[in-house]
């Protein structure tokens, strides 16, 4: 099972969506805290919420957190600044593929960090700014579930 981690994400309804997703393909999603909303809100219930029982998702209070209570094998950072494209890997079933908050993406720290396999990116057009944080889940995750044939449906 894939894991999802999105750091401090800002935007209800892509959290939502992102859940929805989850539920749909059977990845697990981590939220690393603070995050921009309450899961309470009812434009997060409306994009997906209620899909929240379908979904496993997880909390963490911070980074470090995370990485001390998942204990990733290959933690992918998912970012426009990223050195290799998200096509470039063989993706095994207990891949992370960690996203940043909608407004800042990943801070370089984090990027940096030594538990990070590789920065990826989804290519673009020259001077695109990036693409929406449920538009760039879908695109990596269905890329590494296609890899691994579709298990589970």
């Amino acid at each position: 099972m894939f894991n999802v981690v999105l750091f401090e994400p800002e935007i209800p309804p892509n959290t939502g969506n992102i859940i929805r997703l989850s539920a749909n393909c059977g990845f697990r999603l981590h939220l690393i805290h603070p995050l921009g909303f309450s899961l309470d809100e009812r434009s997060l219930r409306r994009a997906g919420l209620d899909y929240h029982d379908l979904a496993q998702v997880i909390q963490h209070a911070s980074f470090a957190e995370y990485l001390a209570s998942a204990k990733p094998e290959r933690l992918f950072a998912c970012t426009t600044r990223g050195d290799a494209l998200y096509t470039d890997f063989q993706y095994r079933p207990e891949d992370s593929f960690l996203f940043g908050p909608e407004s800042r993406g990943l801070p370089e720290d984090i990027r940096q960090s030594p538990e990070i396999e590789r920065a990826i990116r989804i290519p673009m057009l020259e001077n695109s700014r990036s693409l929406n944080l449920a538009n760039s889940v879908s695109v990596i995750v269905y890329e590494a579930w296609r890899q691994n044939g579709f298990g589970g449906t």
